[in-house]
């Protein structure tokens, strides 16, 4: 990349969205972790990863119940969305060796995560989008420490998956030179103007989450290098990947305007019995957010799972 690009680039990107956050947060490299405060005994522990730009309010919602404890990341070079609270650096950190901005990287944060935060005997790691081919990449960096979890990748990136047809047709023409001035026209232009197209169906949650998405992340090469390294770790991952998921959830949506589907549906049906393939009827890449009667309930998890 050019150094005149990487200049444009690294303009930062003030943070424009952040919720009350009652817990505690920890910075993990160029990412954080958040640990929720939850009531009572936790009864199952959920690590949730966002997708490209999104942040991890995107689980808030889906996991309310105060018996669940709701550990949820922000990726590296992301802005940290919550107010009220100041991040602490845990003892348990330590360096990440992959280059920031790619699943490499984020999947290290998850693992440091899983490895010193749950509470609960039943994990389950959560991951929508970009956030599913980090769950993937964790399970390949440090397969034991997934023995006994159970996975949902909901519209997930995924190896041999594909871009749709309509963001690669947006993007091809894109040089990194155009990426600050396509950001500031996208963010100048009301949500409508795309949001039924890439979105689907709008309700509030989603309305409130998804108009933000270009300010997500700190920076422009956040965006650039998230965006090459999804396609690059797409074309390089082999499906063998899924034999390391004990007990797991594909949820796939009825139309997805953000990752092709079919190539998706293909994937994952690489995957071995141990995951079951959910075709939802959720109009839009943002399952969670059309409808949290999508979200598997914790009582399927097998028996296996309780070890």
């Amino acid at each position: 990349m050019k150094a005149s690009h990487v200049r444009k680039l690294i303009k930062p990107i003030e943070s424009a969205y952040s919720e009350m956050f009652s817990g505690q947060v920890y910075r993990v490299g160029k990412g954080a972790v958040s640990v929720r405060n939850h009531s009572g005994v936790a009864e199952q522990t959920v690590i949730g990863v966002h997708g490209f730009l999104e942040n991890h309010c995107y689980f808030t919602q889906a996991y309310e119940a105060p018996t669940t404890e709701l550990i949820l990341l922000t990726c590296s070079n992301y802005h940290i969305p919550v107010n009220g609270v100041t991040p602490e650096v845990p003892g348990w950190e330590t360096p990440i060796k992959h280059l920031e901005g790619t699943i490499e990287y984020d999947a290290c944060i998850l693992n440091q995560a899983l490895c010193n935060l749950p509470t609960a005997r039943n994990v389950r790691v959560h991951g929508h989008s970009r956030g599913g081919a980090v769950v993937l990449e964790a399970m390949k960096q440090q397969p034991t420490l997934f023995e006994h979890v159970e996975v949902v990748l909901e519209a997930p990136v995924l190896p041999d998956g594909r871009l749709s047809a309509l963001v690669t047709t947006i993007l091809e023409p894109v040089s990194h030179g155009m990426w600050p001035w396509l950001i500031r026209l996208i963010n100048s232009a009301p949500s409508s103007a795309y949001g039924q197209t890439f979105f689907g169906k709008m309700n509030p949650r989603k309305k409130q989450l998804l108009s933000k998405l270009f300010s997500a992340t700190k920076d422009h090469l956040t965006i650039v290098r998230n965006i090459e390294n999804i396609m690059d770790w797409m074309a390089r991952t082999d499906t063998s990947v899924y034999n390391l998921v004990r007990h797991g959830t594909f949820l796939i949506p009825a139309v997805d305007r953000i990752l092709d589907r079919s190539s998706m549906l293909a994937s994952a049906r690489q995957s071995p019995t141990t995951m079951r393939i959910i075709e939802t009827e959720a109009p839009s890449h943002f399952i969670t957010l059309d409808s949290k009667e999508w979200v598997p309930g914790f009582e399927t998890l097998p028996s296996a799972a309780q070890g």
